[in-house]
């Protein structure tokens, strides 16, 4: 991954540059100044030892080579990229990581938060984002197209849960698109992310972030460039569903109520999650899906929960 850059600043080392107090991580850093990055372990209450990097992230897809060489240079120039929690996205074994989704950029962004933490992200994304070149480079990087309002949607939940299974991270952005709240809040998500955290043993990790709207604002569609950009993430405590899970495993079905109740428990936890990060009060309600939606699409339901 080449020499790590020089910090900005010493992490902890007053407020950022935007007002708001230091977060605990620098990106480039992979070590939390929280004592949650130290790497010994035993009987005086310490963390155990993570294993290596590398090692973590085997398999490494063939196309993930080239992400590796183009996207990450590219995201230290465009992001100046700083993590709160980074050490709660599990080492090993399958991973939901679930974020909000605040900028088209935001794969760029939050593919360095899972990779500088030591495991290989695996995305859901609209399907049309498979064509062309980039379809082949997607495919080779073990990223997963999500046929929204189609036939089809069934087999992206199908692949996902056979990433999970493979022990793999998968990110999902429940909102499906770039939140229309004009504040930037979570809206109403799509409920596939609660088909996908109740059908698998996956740990469901809540990730907000902040920051990437920045560069390129979807609402006015309008990029502002510039470089170093600060964009912020906070990790979250995963969310615990072994009570519905087993439900679920006993034979409850997986009806509209139980994905829409789990969906917002997820999606409660981020949005309180970027409250942290922008220290502001959210909103107690998610802000509304765009009406009318596409055609085939009954708000919220979507079997895809798509990722972007």
């Amino acid at each position: 991954m080449g020499a790590p850059a020089v910090p900005d600043r010493a992490v902890g080392g007053g407020a950022d540059d935007e007002g708001r107090a230091p977060v605990t991580q620098e990106a480039h850093t992979g070590a939390a100044h929280t004592g949650a990055a130290h790497t010994g372990g035993g009987d005086d209450g310490r963390p155990p030892r993570r294993p290596g990097k590398w090692r973590t992230r085997r398999p490494v897809p063939p196309g993930i080579w080239l992400a590796i060489v183009v996207v990450y240079p590219v995201a230290s120039l465009l992001f100046r990229l700083r993590y709160r929690h980074g050490e709660r996205i599990p080492a090993t074994g399958p991973v939901l990581l679930v974020a909000n989704h605040v900028s088209v950029l935001d794969p760029l962004a939050c593919g360095r938060l899972v990779f500088d933490n030591g495991r290989i992200p695996h995305f859901l994304a609209k399907e049309s984002l498979f064509t062309g070149i980039l379809g082949p480079l997607l495919r080779a990087a073990g990223q997963i197209p999500v046929a929204r309002h189609t036939t089809h949607a069934k087999g992206s939940v199908s692949a996902a849960q056979y990433a999970l299974a493979e022990n793999r991270v998968v990110v999902i952005y429940p909102e499906g698109s770039v939140t229309r709240d004009p504040d930037w809040w979570p809206m109403q998500a799509r409920t596939g992310v609660a088909r996908l955290a109740l059908t698998t043993d996956a740990v469901v990790v809540p990730v907000a972030q902040w920051g990437p709207q920045r560069l390129h604002d979807y609402h006015t569609k309008k990029w502002h460039v510039r470089l170093r950009t600060p964009t912020d993430y906070n990790v979250g405590e995963p969310v615990d569903l072994e009570s519905l899970r087993a439900e679920v495993r006993d034979g409850r079905p997986l009806t509209g109520d139980l994905l829409r109740q789990t969906t917002d428990l997820i999606m409660a936890r981020i949005r309180d999650l970027l409250g942290e990060l922008r220290e502001e009060q959210p909103p107690s309600a998610f802000y509304s899906r765009p009406v009318p939606e596409l055609p085939g699409d009954a708000s919220g339901t979507s079997a895809s929960g798509s990722a972007a």
